[in-house]
């Protein structure tokens, strides 16, 4: 995005672990937000940090589990430059929920312009068949999740696979267990897609995975735990 990064890791932690103390938090999510302010016609002549760093916490959403979803075409341009990045402009996801939910379903699968699978609005999905678990590539458009990097990292430490590679519909309709993740929910068992009904929600491995990931972010605390009490 050729953004300027001005603040150290360091300065964003300390000034996380600041609003997260004056707002009590204990369970919750927070969202940084870095706001680029020499960029575009509409500026004033008054003095205004180049970056601005914003912090904000929120309680944890509530989800339903297993959850219920629709599909979108056209919902990923996998071609743009920006495709996988993050940013404010996220109105065309916010829209495509709330359609979704205005249908009774709780997220929305989202295809490129090739008609693969891409993500949902906010999580990545996954598919399990045969003891393997697939997910679309980067280059379908998705987000490079958090949540599904680690799952990278830890699914192979029991023995399941997690292989990238380009899905379409049917795949998760064929699927044994289909799942998404993120980073304020984990991992969730899908019960249905666009009417297709899936057998097992959450499934064996989908469990399996997420305590992983339990497990994981428990020991990943209790070592910035120890860290910061030296």
């Amino acid at each position: 995005m050729r953004l300027p990064m001005p603040y150290s890791s360091a300065k964003v932690r300390l000034n996380l672990h600041e609003v997260i103390r004056a707002n009590q938090v204990t369970e919750g999510c927070a969202r940084i937000y870095l706001v680029y302010n020499q960029v575009g016609f509409w500026q004033s002549d008054e003095k205004h940090p180049e970056v601005d760093l914003i912090i904000y916490t929120a309680p944890l959403p509530q989800y339903r589990e297993p959850v219920r979803l629709t599909l979108r075409e056209q919902g990923r341009h996998a071609a743009s430059p920006l495709a996988g990045v993050k940013t404010t402009s996220w109105l065309q996801n916010v829209w495509a929920v709330a359609e979704a939910q205005k249908e009774g379903f709780d997220e929305v699968v989202l295809l490129n312009e090739r008609g693969e699978i891409a993500e949902c609005t906010a999580a990545n999905i996954f598919a399990v068949k045969n003891g393997k678990v697939y997910t679309p590539p980067l280059n379908s458009g998705c987000l490079e999740g958090v949540t599904r990097g680690i799952l990278f990292e830890i699914a192979p430490e029991a023995g399941i696979a997690v292989i990238e590679q380009a899905l379409r519909p049917e795949d998760l309709y064929s699927a044994d267990e289909v799942f998404v993740s993120s980073t304020n929910r984990n991992l969730i068992g899908v019960g249905e897609i666009a009417g297709n009904k899936i057998a097992t929600a959450p499934g064996s491995i989908t469990h399996q995975l997420n305590e992983l990931f339990d497990a994981y972010v428990a020991e990943y605390v209790k070592r910035r735990l120890a860290a910061a009490s030296h």
